[in-house]
């Protein structure tokens, strides 16, 4: 990936691993944006939107992008991990349509559980994956929701199996699968800047 040039990160991450911190700062960091899942939700539970209709709505105003971002200030806090639920194929295609958009118009850092496939063919595209042993896990989703470690573990296995199962039926691949991505990171032994760093020196490297 050459920072110099258009370009879109990708980030694949397990549910108390600290990757989505560690995409919005690594977002500040490369002075780009920082999308993730409750992006996508917040459009498609405000608009009801469909692939027909993000090519509609792309085609009537040529700065649409940049006027629906300065709008949607949704944060992934705003929704229950508990109400996550299965998309359908029509909503996987709108996602992928959105998602390329964005990419298209700007660099930036998309966070989900689908960036490495929809970007496997983009020119200038880094895909990682953060992930950290279940006992820290269990540890940060316990905290950062206020519930109990066993609580926590059967929430992270819930979900766990739900975004695998995603993955799976939209395109025959695991997220588990270390080849979809260029760099893994296990969080257990680093902090959220520890890792930013890590992921901005292998940056400088590949340039």
């Amino acid at each position: 990936m050459n920072p110099n040039n258009k370009f879109v990160i990708t980030i694949n991450r397990e549910l108390g691993s600290g990757g989505r911190t560690v995409g919005r700062k690594l977002a500040e960091k490369l002075g780009v944006e920082y999308y993730d899942k409750a992006l996508i939700k917040a459009l498609q539970d405000r608009y009801g939107i469909s692939v027909e209709q993000i090519e509609k709505i792309k085609g009537q105003e040529q700065g649409w992008w940049a006027e629906f971002k300065r709008k949607m200030t949704f944060s992934e806090e705003e929704y229950n991990l508990n109400q996550m639920g299965i998309e359908s194929e029509s909503v996987f295609r709108a996602e992928i349509e959105f998602l390329k958009g964005l990419a298209k118009e700007e660099s930036c850092v998309i966070a989900g559980r689908s960036g490495f496939y929809i970007f496997r063919d983009h020119p200038n595209h880094l895909s990682i994956f953060i992930q950290a042993s279940m006992p820290c896990r269990m540890a940060r989703v316990a905290r950062e929701q206020n519930m109990s470690k066993e609580e926590a573990r059967m929430t992270i296995e819930k979900i766990d199996q739900m975004r695998e199962n995603y993955i799976k039926e939209q395109t025959g691949l695991s997220r588990y699968d270390t080849r979809n991505y260029q760099l893994v990171l296990s969080m257990d032994e680093l902090t959220e800047d520890a890792a930013v760093d890590v992921i901005m020196e292998y940056i400088r490297k590949m340039a």
